[in-house]
C-alpha cells in the first residue's frame, strides 16, 4: 500500500518497543505532501468461490445457521482462511452468527483467523455497533500477534487489512474508530497516533468519545504535553470537543505548569456552548492549589456554588489538603465543618488530610480526636490514617501511645509499611534513643520495607548527637549497602566525630569504602578527615 508507506508519521519516539513510556513529543503537524482531498479507498474484491470451495462453503454455512456444531467439528480440518471469509460475508447481516463462527475457528485452529479474517469480523461487529466485542478481538490480536519487536509494522498491517476489506464488507468508519480507541485503551500511544494519521489520509476521524479515551490514557500516564498537541490537532481537524475533553485539557495545562492557559480554556468553555460541571471546577481548583494559590481555589469554589454547581468531596478534600500544606489548619477545619453542614459526607481521604495536617504541627490531641470521630461516623480508617496518627504521637515523643496504635493495625488487618516504621523511628529519635531507633530500623528491613535517605539521616544524627560515632558509622554502612549516597553534612559530622574521638583509622577506612562504592558527594575533599 504505497500511500501508507509514504506517510510522515505523527510520532517520533526514542524507544520503539515500550509503548507506555514515551520520551519525545508527538509531531501532529501535517506532512509535507499532505493533501486535503482524501485518498480513495481501494476497490478490492475477493475471488468467487468455485467447485469444492463453493460446495464446502454452502454446507458449512447450512450447519452454522442450524447450529449443527457437531457436524462443523467434523469439517474443522477442511477450513481455510478463504472459506472462512466467504462464510463470514454470507452471514454478515447476522453479526451474532458471524461472531460464533469466528470464535469457533479461534478455538479449533486460531491460525486460520488471519488478519484478513479478523478485519472482516471487525467490520461486521462495528457496523452493528458491537464495539466491546470488536475491542476484545482487537486486543487479543494485538497482544498475541503484535507484541514482539520482530514486527514493528504490525499496527499498520491491521489498519491496511481494514482498508482493503472495507468496501467488500460495506462497512462504516466506525471500524477505524474502534481500532484507534483500542490502542488508546491499551496505552499504546504510538499506535494510536499512527492510526489517527492514517485515518486522516482517507478522510476518517475518530469520534469525540474515542478522542477522549486517548486524552484520558495520556493524562493517566502523565503525558500532558501530548494531550495538548493532540487537542490542537483535533481543533485543526474540526473535531468538536465536549466538556470532558476540555476538562482533560485543563488538567494537562495544570500538570505542565501552564496555569494561565488552563484558565483560558476554562473561560473558553462558555463561549463554546459547554456547561462547566463539577469536574471542570475541581480540576481548575486543583490547578490553583498545586501552585500554592488556595485563596484563588476558595474563590472559585464560591463561584461554582453561585453558578449552581454543588461542590463534592473532591472539591473539599483538594482545598483542605492545600490549606493543611500551607499550615492553615484553622481554615481547613472551617472548610471541614462547612462540608458537613452542606451534607457532603467526609471520606477517608478527608480525615487523613486533616489528621496529617495536625500531625505535621505536632498536635496529636486533635489528630486523635479526629480519628475517634472518624470511627464514630463509620468512615473506615486505612493504613494512611494510622500512619498519620502514629507520626503525630511520635513527633511529641509519645512512643507508648504510638506502639498501642501499631498493635491496633493487626486487629484491623492492616500491614505496617515504610511510613509506619519511619514514624516509630522518628519517635525514638525525638527521645534521642538511637539504639532503639536502630532496632526498629532492623525490624523494618526484616518486614521487607525499604528505608529512605531521610530515615537513615535521622538515625545517624541522633547517634552523632549522643557521641556514638561508631553507631553512626554502622548506620552509614547500612545506608551505603542500599546504594544510598550520603550527603556532605552527614559525612562531615561522622568524620569530624571520629577524628575528635581519636578514631582516625576508622575515618580513613570509611573514606576508602565510600570511594570504592562511588558514593562520595561531589566536592567533598579529603581534608575533612585530615584536619
Amino acid at each position: 500500500m504505497k500511500n501508507l508507506s509514504q506517510l510522515r508519521r505523527l510520532s517520533t519516539f526514542l524507544n520503539t518497543t515500550t509503548q507506555t513510556h514515551l520520551k519525545n513529543p508527538i509531531d501532529f503537524s501535517a506532512p509535507i505532501n499532505y493533501k486535503k482531498t482524501p485518498i480513495s479507498l481501494p476497490h478490492r474484491t475477493m475471488p468467487p468461490a468455485k467447485g469444492q470451495d463453493l460446495d464446502f462453503i454452502n454446507i458449512a454455512h447450512s450447519h452454522l445457521i442450524h447450529s449443527e456444531w457437531d457436524k462443523l467439528d467434523k469439517l474443522a480440518s477442511n477450513f481455510t482462511p478463504f472459506r472462512i471469509k466467504h462464510i463470514l460475508l454470507k452471514t454478515r447481516k447476522d453479526y451474532l452468527l458471524s461472531l460464533q463462527l469466528f470464535n469457533w475457528v479461534d478455538l479449533t485452529n486460531s491460525q486460520l483467523n488471519t488478519l484478513d479474517v479478523v478485519s472482516i469480523i471487525l467490520h461486521i461487529l462495528t457496523k452493528n455497533r458491537k464495539f466491546k466485542s470488536a475491542e476484545t478481538i482487537l486486543r487479543r490480536t494485538i497482544e498475541t500477534r503484535g507484541g514482539g519487536v520482530s514486527d514493528l509494522d504490525f499496527p499498520r498491517k491491521v489498519f491496511e487489512a481494514l482498508v482493503y476489506s472495507y468496501r467488500m464488507c460495506e462497512s462504516s468508519p466506525r471500524a477505524f474508530d474502534s481500532l484507534f480507541k483500542t490502542h488508546a485503551h491499551m496505552n499504546k500511544f504510538r499506535n494510536a497516533s499512527d492510526s489517527f494519521c492514517w485515518m486522516k489520509e482517507y478522510g476518517f476521524y475518530p469520534n469525540i468519545e474515542s478522542c477522549n479515551a486517548y486524552l484520558s490514557a495520556l493524562n493517566g500516564m502523565g503525558r500532558g504535553d501530548i494531550v495538548l498537541a493532540f487537542y490542537k490537532e483535533m481543533r485543526r481537524c474540526k473535531i468538536s470537543p465536549n466538556v470532558y475533553t476540555l476538562n482533560m485539557v485543563i488538567r494537562a495545562y495544570c500538570k505542565v505548569g501552564k496555569l494561565e492557559m488552563a484558565v483560558e480554556i476554562f473561560k473558553e468553555m462558555e463561549g463554546l456552548g459547554l456547561v462547566r460541571n463539577v469536574v471542570s471546577y475541581n480540576t481548575m481548583i486543583a490547578g490553583y492549589c498545586s501552585k500554592g494559590l488556595s485563596g484563588s481555589g476558595l474563590k472559585l469554589k464560591n463561584t461554582m456554588e453561585k453558578n449552581g454547581v454543588r461542590p463534592n468531596e473532591v472539591t473539599y478534600n483538594t482545598l483542605m489538603n492545600a490549606l493543611c500544606k500551607e499550615g492553615k489548619l484553622h481554615e481547613a477545619n472551617k472548610l471541614f465543618k462547612e462540608m458537613r453542614s452542606a451534607n457532603v459526607g467526609p471520606t477517608t481521604v478527608t480525615y487523613n488530610t486533616l489528621i496529617s495536617g495536625y500531625s505535621e504541627t505536632a498536635n496529636s490531641e486533635m489528630g486523635i480526636r479526629l480519628f475517634e470521630e472518624m470511627s464514630a461516623s463509620g468512615v473506615k480508617a486505612d493504613i494512611l490514617t494510622y500512619n498519620a496518627v502514629i507520626m503525630g504521637l511520635c513527633k511529641e515523643g509519645k512512643t507508648k501511645k504510638a506502639a498501642y496504635m501499631v498493635k491496633e493495625l493487626d486487629k484491623e488487618k492492616l500491614v505496617p509499611n515504610s511510613s509506619t516504621f519511619a514514624a516509630l523511628i522518628t519517635g525514638q529519635c525525638v527521645g534521642e534513643n538511637a539504639d532503639r531507633a536502630f532496632q526498629i530500623y532492623k525490624s523494618m528491613v526484616r518486614s521487607g520495607c525499604g528505608p529512605n535517605e531521610a530515615t537513615f539521616k535521622m538515625i545517624i544524627s541522633v547517634f552523632v548527637k549522643n557521641g556514638d560515632y561508631e553507631g553512626a558509622l554502622q548506620v552509614l554502612r547500612e545506608m551505603m549497602g542500599r546504594a544510598i549516597a550520603p550527603d556532605s553534612d552527614t559525612l562531615s559530622s561522622i568524620f569530624d566525630g571520629l577524628r575528635k574521638s581519636g578514631k582516625g583509622d576508622l575515618a580513613v577506612d570509611l573514606w576508602s569504602e565510600i570511594e570504592s562504592q562511588r558514593l562520595m558527594p561531589e566536592g567533598f575533599v579529603k581534608t575533612t578527615i585530615d584536619s
